[in-house]
């Protein structure tokens, strides 16, 4: 692997959501200037608290779907980290035209962007979604993509630009199909979903977790310092027109990570199109880039324990408002 110089031009986009501003964080502790653009939709300043006092950081608002607002913007660039994106299950279900237009046409609009001003690296952050229900754990990147709603179709949709225009425009680009990221700074506001959020929201109400089945279905859990940490390791390679799993080489019961918690359960109905299992291989990862995973689910779970009250303004879900927010779920997946 042929390691850059640092001090790069950056452009982060979705950098002030969840792992874009994590990513943001490590990109100007390593002497990078960083660029981020969000339409702050999905992001928040306050995750840019650390970044904005940095001489070496920039924040643009601006929305990706619109072509015009992004011109000049990476001119002199050198990486671009793609993140921005439209997330969630119900809402791309019940809204497929947004996220058609923001995953894919945003993301063209992107790529389009960046081979005009010639970056050296382009990353893209793509979803382990699209292999819907695997047949195979742990699941590599040759397992069958089938996507189950819109969400993980537009993403892998722009995954599949980022690699064509590798391809043709010899974009030097790479694609990270990430799998359940945790950690501070998760999004806790919206709809129903993200189930850190949800729990940590109903432990500081002293509210039942809200376990959905019977809790025994797995996910693996992978902390988001590793998650940024895979992204940089990749913008240093020379690797292009390719894409790998990012995981914590394992998986962690729902059960478990109540139990890590702690705090009385209430069981929800299981919901359909959900795999009862995900579980990375990156054993690719690992032979290419030479990345693993470093942080355990139990230290991960203590480091967001150790800042719970981030989670305060989180949305209170019980099983009512649960079961009214996911109706087009069932609806739809049945």
């Amino acid at each position: 692997m042929n390691v850059k110089q640092f001090d790069k031009r950056v452009i982060v986009t979705g950098g002030a959501g969840f792992i874009g501003s994590h990513l943001t964080d490590l990109l100007l502790e390593k002497g990078h200037h960083v660029t981020v653009i969000d339409n702050l939709n999905g992001g928040w300043m306050k995750n840019l608290k650390m970044a904005e006092s940095h001489p070496h950081f920039r924040f643009v608002q601006a929305d990706i779907r619109d072509k015009e607002a992004l011109a000049g913007l990476f001119d002199g660039v050198d990486w671009v980290f793609h993140l921005a994106a439209l997330a969630d299950i119900v809402p791309s279900i019940e809204k497929p035209r947004e996220y058609f237009e923001t995953n894919v046409d945003g993301t063209f609009n992107v790529l389009e962007a960046a081979q005009k001003a010639s970056v050296k690296r382009f990353l893209y952050a793509a979803s382990s979604s699209c292999y819907g229900i695997p047949a195979q754990y742990p699941t590599p990147e040759s397992a069958p993509v089938q996507p189950q709603y819109p969400y993980a179709l537009t993403k892998y949709l722009g995954e599949q630009l980022v690699l064509h225009w590798a391809q043709v425009y010899k974009l030097p680009a790479l694609c990270l199909r990430l799998f359940n990221v945790f950690g501070p700074r998760s999004r806790t506001t919206g709809v129903y979903g993200a189930v850190f959020g949800v729990f940590l929201a109903q432990k500081l109400h002293q509210k039942p977790f809200t376990v959905v089945g019977d809790g025994n279905q797995t996910r693996d859990f992978t902390y988001v310092a590793d998650v940024v940490d895979a992204f940089y390791t990749a913008a240093l390679s020379d690797l292009t027109n390719d894409f790998m799993n990012v995981g914590s080489f394992g998986h962690y019961s729902v059960n478990r990570l109540v139990e890590l918690l702690g705090g009385p359960i209430t069981y929800i109905p299981k919901r359909p199109g959900e795999p009862d299992c995900t579980f990375a291989d990156v054993s690719k990862i690992q032979r290419v880039l030479g990345w693993k995973a470093k942080v355990s689910f139990e230290e991960g779970v203590g480091r967001i324990l150790s800042r719970i009250d981030d989670f305060r303004d989180a949305p209170l879900w019980e099983p009512t408002s649960i079961q009214e927010a996911t109706k087009t779920w069932f609806q739809y997946l049945k």
